[in-house]
Protein backbone atom coordinates (compact mmCIF):
# COMPACT_ATOMS: atom_id res chain seq x y z
CA UNK A 1 0.00 0.00 0.00
CA UNK A 2 1.33 3.42 -0.96
CA UNK A 3 0.90 6.30 1.49
CA UNK A 4 1.60 9.92 0.68
CA UNK A 5 0.82 13.06 2.69
CA UNK A 6 0.29 16.77 2.03
CA UNK A 7 2.61 19.46 3.29
CA UNK A 8 0.40 19.91 6.38
CA UNK A 9 0.41 18.08 9.70
CA UNK A 10 -0.96 14.53 9.34
CA UNK A 11 -0.54 12.46 12.48
CA UNK A 12 0.08 8.74 12.68
CA UNK A 13 -3.21 8.52 14.60
CA UNK A 14 -5.05 10.12 11.67
CA UNK A 15 -3.41 7.75 9.20
CA UNK A 16 -4.44 4.78 11.34
CA UNK A 17 -8.00 6.11 11.80
CA UNK A 18 -8.47 6.63 8.06
CA UNK A 19 -7.18 3.13 7.34
CA UNK A 20 -9.88 1.69 9.64
CA UNK A 21 -12.82 3.19 7.73
CA UNK A 22 -13.14 0.26 5.27
CA UNK A 23 -13.04 -2.13 8.24
CA UNK A 24 -15.95 -0.29 9.86
CA UNK A 25 -17.99 -0.87 6.70
CA UNK A 26 -16.96 -4.54 6.62
CA UNK A 27 -18.00 -4.97 10.28
CA UNK A 28 -21.39 -3.28 9.73
CA UNK A 29 -21.98 -5.48 6.69
CA UNK A 30 -21.04 -8.63 8.60
CA UNK A 31 -23.64 -7.69 11.22
CA UNK A 32 -26.12 -6.85 8.41
CA UNK A 33 -26.59 -3.56 10.29
CA UNK A 34 -27.82 -0.83 7.93
CA UNK A 35 -27.75 1.81 10.69
CA UNK A 36 -24.10 1.12 11.53
CA UNK A 37 -23.27 0.99 7.81
CA UNK A 38 -24.84 4.40 7.16
CA UNK A 39 -23.21 5.75 10.32
CA UNK A 40 -19.80 5.46 8.68
CA UNK A 41 -20.87 8.21 6.24
CA UNK A 42 -21.06 11.96 6.78
CA UNK A 43 -24.67 13.24 6.97
CA UNK A 44 -24.51 14.25 3.28
CA UNK A 45 -22.24 11.39 2.17
CA UNK A 46 -22.72 9.69 -1.17
CA UNK A 47 -22.60 6.04 -2.18
CA UNK A 48 -22.37 5.07 -5.84
CA UNK A 49 -22.68 1.41 -6.78
CA UNK A 50 -23.25 0.11 -10.32
CA UNK A 51 -26.79 1.25 -11.11
CA UNK A 52 -27.35 3.08 -7.79
CA UNK A 53 -26.72 6.54 -6.36
CA UNK A 54 -27.61 7.27 -2.74
CA UNK A 55 -27.02 10.52 -0.84
CA UNK A 56 -27.27 11.12 2.88
CA UNK A 57 -27.27 8.70 5.76
CA UNK A 58 -31.06 8.21 5.73
CA UNK A 59 -31.05 7.27 2.02
CA UNK A 60 -28.01 4.99 2.46
CA UNK A 61 -29.53 3.33 5.52
CA UNK A 62 -32.83 2.72 3.71
CA UNK A 63 -31.07 1.24 0.71
CA UNK A 64 -28.88 -1.04 2.82
CA UNK A 65 -31.78 -2.09 5.05
CA UNK A 66 -33.62 -3.29 1.95
CA UNK A 67 -30.45 -4.84 0.50
CA UNK A 68 -29.65 -6.76 3.70
CA UNK A 69 -33.14 -8.27 3.56
CA UNK A 70 -32.87 -9.07 -0.14
CA UNK A 71 -29.90 -9.22 -2.53
CA UNK A 72 -27.21 -8.83 0.16
CA UNK A 73 -28.84 -11.10 2.76
CA UNK A 74 -26.22 -13.28 4.43
CA UNK A 75 -23.45 -11.98 2.17
CA UNK A 76 -20.12 -10.71 3.37
CA UNK A 77 -17.98 -7.94 1.99
CA UNK A 78 -14.24 -7.51 1.84
CA UNK A 79 -12.15 -4.44 1.09
CA UNK A 80 -8.39 -4.31 1.42
CA UNK A 81 -6.71 -0.89 1.18
CA UNK A 82 -4.17 -0.75 -1.66
CA UNK A 83 -3.55 3.01 -1.58
CA UNK A 84 -4.03 5.77 0.99
CA UNK A 85 -3.15 9.41 0.57
CA UNK A 86 -4.06 12.63 2.31
CA UNK A 87 -5.24 15.54 0.17
CA UNK A 88 -5.34 17.84 3.21
CA UNK A 89 -4.84 17.11 6.90
CA UNK A 90 -8.64 16.55 7.14
CA UNK A 91 -9.31 14.73 3.85
CA UNK A 92 -7.93 11.47 2.51
CA UNK A 93 -8.53 9.10 -0.37
CA UNK A 94 -8.41 5.36 0.14
CA UNK A 95 -8.45 2.87 -2.74
CA UNK A 96 -9.51 -0.68 -1.90
CA UNK A 97 -9.86 -3.97 -3.69
CA UNK A 98 -12.49 -6.48 -2.66
CA UNK A 99 -16.15 -7.18 -3.25
CA UNK A 100 -19.27 -8.96 -2.06
CA UNK A 101 -18.85 -12.61 -1.11
CA UNK A 102 -22.10 -14.42 -1.96
CA UNK A 103 -24.11 -16.12 0.79
CA UNK A 104 -22.78 -19.61 1.46
CA UNK A 105 -19.48 -18.92 -0.33
CA UNK A 106 -16.10 -18.67 1.36
CA UNK A 107 -14.18 -16.83 -1.34
CA UNK A 108 -14.82 -13.87 -3.57
CA UNK A 109 -15.37 -15.01 -7.17
CA UNK A 110 -12.83 -13.40 -9.52
CA UNK A 111 -15.56 -11.98 -11.75
CA UNK A 112 -17.11 -10.14 -8.76
CA UNK A 113 -13.96 -8.33 -7.62
CA UNK A 114 -14.14 -4.55 -7.49
CA UNK A 115 -11.95 -1.55 -6.83
CA UNK A 116 -13.40 1.27 -4.80
CA UNK A 117 -12.58 4.88 -4.08
CA UNK A 118 -13.32 6.22 -0.61
CA UNK A 119 -13.13 9.94 0.15
CA UNK A 120 -12.72 10.18 3.91
CA UNK A 121 -12.99 13.41 5.87
CA UNK A 122 -12.84 14.46 9.48
CA UNK A 123 -16.43 15.30 10.53
CA UNK A 124 -17.11 16.47 14.09
CA UNK A 125 -13.75 15.02 15.14
CA UNK A 126 -14.35 11.57 13.62
CA UNK A 127 -13.15 10.17 10.31
CA UNK A 128 -16.23 9.59 8.13
CA UNK A 129 -16.91 8.54 4.58
CA UNK A 130 -17.89 11.54 2.43
CA UNK A 131 -18.05 9.63 -0.86
CA UNK A 132 -17.76 6.02 -1.97
CA UNK A 133 -17.82 4.57 -5.48
CA UNK A 134 -16.91 1.16 -6.83
CA UNK A 135 -16.53 -0.47 -10.20
CA UNK A 136 -15.58 -3.92 -11.47
CA UNK A 137 -11.88 -4.65 -11.06
CA UNK A 138 -11.43 -6.23 -14.47
CA UNK A 139 -12.68 -5.27 -17.92
CA UNK A 140 -15.80 -7.09 -19.04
Amino acid sequence: MTTTAPAGPVTDADKAAVATVPGRVVAAWAAQDATAFAGVFTPDGTMILPGFYRKGTADIEGFMSFAFQGPYKDTRVTGTPIDLRFLTPDTAVVITEGGVIPAGETELPADRKIRATWVVTKHDGEWKLAAYQNSPRDAA
